[in-house]
């Protein structure tokens, strides 16, 4: 269990760290800057450096570290539950801030910005993350150093399956993510992180369920097995296509392509029953009568 705990506190410092540059960006940088770039920048390393450290855990800690996967998909969800609730309004993954370009909430410089962000804080997650492991700090780290240059690709099945996997993992990540994404944050973070270890325990040895085109390419578009257009087609059009499908089943249509809704009718969401009308209509009409039978009723001198 020693290895686990180097890993936790692995965990511990890369957050403080991520922390930290969040807290200089706001208070040094422009809005813009710290939004588009600071933000999601340090969204992606956190996750990067996180996800390669878990995904080691897994791949030798059941045989090498003792631990099963109940703690390993425990320490998902925590993970995931704390990589949520300290974002600051970032995304790191591309498929969700193209989902917010789509829904105009964001520009398209500011949208680029973003991913350029992403894509240089998975990169230099992936680097700090291989020379921490270079440290040999426990028996674990040792034997990935042993295995790190042959690695082999997470794709373990058909290309077609394989992007269907990951497109439906976007998919059923996107569904919730547009259900409660304006939800309280107590609520929407243990959600999300439950999708997340739901989709990945799911999904997880057929594609290594990343469903984020950044954190995959930092992860695995290196190892054999698999060539660049195998690796594009998985794990990048896959959870794009889940994405656009999971807008259009929510919204009915893609904002920023097109304003007709293609699936829902547009209908006032307040309606009248025609009963409680009638019945007003009835109510009124012995009025008026009452109303103007009031001089008859008076008596005559």
């Amino acid at each position: 269990m020693d290895g686990l705990n180097v890993s936790i506190a692995f965990f511990f410092l890369v957050f403080g760290l991520c922390q930290v540059l969040r807290w200089l960006s706001k208070r040094f940088l422009s809005p813009g800057t710290h939004g588009c770039l600071a933000r999601e920048f340090a969204g992606s390393f956190q996750l990067c450096t996180s996800c390669l450290e878990l995904r080691m855990l897994m791949d030798i800690g059941p045989w090498g570290g003792g631990f099963g996967l109940d703690v390993l998909l425990t320490l998902l969800f925590l993970l995931s539950a704390v990589h949520g609730a300290s974002l600051d309004g970032a995304s790191a993954n591309p498929t969700v801030s193209l989902q917010e370009f789509l829904l105009l909430e964001s520009s398209l410089a500011a949208t680029v910005a973003k991913l350029l962000a992403q894509g240089g804080g998975a990169g230099t997650g992936w680097a700090v993350t291989r020379l921490y492991w270079s440290w040999e700090l426990t028996q674990l780290h040792f034997i990935q150093n042993l295995i790190a240059p042959e690695c082999s690709s997470s794709i373990r099945a058909s290309l077609p399956h394989a992007a269907f996997v990951e497109g439906s993992c976007s998919f059923l990540f996107h569904l919730v993510l547009l259900k409660v994404r304006q939800s309280h944050l107590l609520y929407r973070v243990p959600v999300l992180a439950a999708t997340v270890t739901f989709l990945t325990y799911t999904a997880g040895p057929y594609t290594g369920a990343f469903f984020n085109p950044a954190l995959a390419t930092a992860t695995t578009f290196h190892c054999s097995g698999s060539s660049f257009w195998d690796y594009i087609q998985v794990y990048w059009l896959g959870p794009l296509a889940g994405m656009l499908a999971a807008l259009l089943l929510f919204q009915g249509n893609i904002p920023r392509l097109f304003q007709k809704n293609l699936l829902y009718s547009q209908k006032s969401k307040y309606r009248v029953p025609k009963a409680k009308v009638t019945a007003q209509v009835e109510d009124d009409k012995p009025q008026k009568k009452r109303k103007g039978g009031k001089s008859n009723s008076e008596p005559r001198a």
